[in-house]
Order: structure tokens, then sequence, then C-alpha cells
């Protein structure tokens, strides 16, 4: 009985030993494994959903513009686009890492931003055919949602109210924009009265 006992419990011992190992490897795993595994919905409207510019759509209006738009992907080292090509429209990152950046790569780079997965650029296309004013440029290999104004003007025709809730998105962006623009303008400004003041 003594030596049944014994092996019980070293068999207790190694089930919790490996109930423990199971844990931590679920616990590491199983969120990176099972993200976004009971979703309904496709890759494409999840990642819409996370743009402001499409803010306060329905489900239906979600499923609608999946239709509209573009994929694209791109190779390390890519141009999305280059600064003062056409603007054609935006880009949504799905997958993958994009730099925003002012002058070549020849030595003068300078890099404005680096974008992930569910961020957003070139969005000023939709309201005006001016040329753009930095390049994009895939870090590594990326997949890429285009929205281009051919689709909001297609758009436009098909559900205007779906539209008109784009261009209130849109204005209510750039309005906050323009308001930051002037915080800083506004310390940039007090900073210098500041240091003039100093000087005297």
């Amino acid at each position: 009985c003594q030596t049944a006992c014994q092996n019980c419990n070293k068999s207790l011992l190694l089930c919790n030993k490996l109930l423990h190992v199971r844990t931590k490897v679920k616990n590491a795993v199983w969120p990176n494994l099972f993200r976004g595994w009971n979703r309904t919905e496709s890759d494409t409207v999840y990642t819409l959903r996370q743009v402001p510019v499409f803010k306060g759509f329905s489900n239906k209006e979600f499923n609608e513009l999946e239709k509209l738009v573009h994929h694209r992907n791109y190779s390390s080292d890519d141009f999305v686009f280059k600064n003062r090509a056409p603007g054609e429209g935006m880009y949504i990152i799905m997958n993958g890492t994009v730099k925003i950046t002012i002058g070549t790569r020849a030595g003068n780079e300078n890099i404005l931003a680096n974008l992930k997965e569910g961020d957003f650029f070139g969005e000023l296309a939709l309201f005006d055919d001016e040329p753009r004013s930095a390049n994009a440029i895939s870090i590594e290999d990326s997949k890429l949602i285009g929205f281009f104004t051919a689709d909001l003007l297609s758009l436009q025709e098909r559900n205007p109210e779906m539209t008109n809730k784009i261009l209130f998105n849109l204005g209510g962006m750039l309005g906050e924009r323009l308001r930051s623009t002037n915080r800083l303008l506004i310390e940039a400004q007090k900073g210098s009265d500041s240091n003039a003041e100093s000087a005297d």
C-alpha cells in the first residue's frame, strides 16, 4: 500500500508539472494563435473598421465598401508612391510596415513616420488631385488596401449617404490636424517671445 501511495504521489507531481508547462505554453501562444478566431467578418472589413475615415458605417455599408476597395502587395523597399506623383487615393495597411519619407535614399532621406498594421495614409488625395508631398516605401513585405478617388466617385452615384459619411469624417480629421498645428505654432511663438525677452 505504501508503495502504491508513493507511486500515486509521483504521478500527481508529474501531472502538476505537465499542467504548469501546458498553462505557460497556452498563455504564451494561444492569444496569437486564436486572435480573431471567432470573427465572422473578413480580414478586409476588420481592417477597415479601424480607420476613422469610415467611422459610423453599418455592417451592410462595410460589406459594400469591401467590394470597392483594392488589394495591393508590396515587397521590401518597394515604393507605394513617390513624392510629386499624382495622388490617386488613400492606403490602409493590412499587414507589414510602411515608412513615409521626404528626400531620397541616397543619404538625405528624412523619415516622417513609420506606419504599421491598421494605420492609413494618403487620404488627402481623396479631396484634391494635388501631387504627393512625400514618399511611401514598404519596409517589409506588406499587404495594403487601396481606396481611390475613382472609388469615391463611384460610391457617390451608388450610395450618397456613405459618401457623405466619408467626407464628413475626413473633414473632422483635417479640422483636428489644423487645430493641432495651430497649437504647436502658438507654443513655438510663445517660446520665441520668451527667448527674445531673456536676451533683452
